[in-house]
């Protein structure tokens, strides 16, 4: 069933619906931590959030995007996170989420927009498939904790 959906800045009163989609997926975060991280992304001017809401305003999805400068590729867009509230998935949120992270990228210049989304999340990869991101490379993120 489609949902109808507003794509907007993130306010306030959104960051405890967020942290729950955020922890939907898997990631979970305390509200605020996330408006310590939103603070410090808002603060850049390559990066945007985007919250998705329904018709009572209320939050039901979000997007994050950077800028993703390399000497090797032009310039591009990284979706960093593109989170739907699991009780609306399916319903047309993200697709919503996608088509203004493509205006964001496409109104700084970007030649590309992309993803990286986890191997076992095959609804995800569905998802972006039929949003005409193709299947570019597959990696190995490798990770190293740093020492304070």
């Amino acid at each position: 069933m489609a949902v109808k959906v507003a794509v907007r800045a993130p306010r306030d009163r959104d960051l405890d619906a967020m942290a729950d989609q955020a922890g939907q997926l898997g990631y979970p975060v305390e509200p605020d931590e996330l408006r310590r991280r939103l603070a410090g992304v808002a603060a850049k001017d390559d990066a945007a959030v985007l919250v998705a809401t329904d018709p009572q305003d209320r939050a039901i999805g979000w997007l994050h995007v950077e800028l993703k400068r390399t000497l090797v590729a032009p310039l591009t867009a990284q979706i960093m996170a593109l989170i739907v509230d699991e009780r609306v998935r399916g319903g047309g949120v993200g697709r919503e989420l996608a088509a203004a992270a493509d205006a964001w990228a496409l109104a700084r210049g970007c030649q590309r927009l992309m993803v990286a989304t986890r191997v076992p999340r095959e609804r995800a990869h569905r998802f972006y498939l039929r949003e005409g991101f193709s299947l570019d490379k597959t990696s190995h993120i490798f990770e190293k904790r740093l020492a304070r």
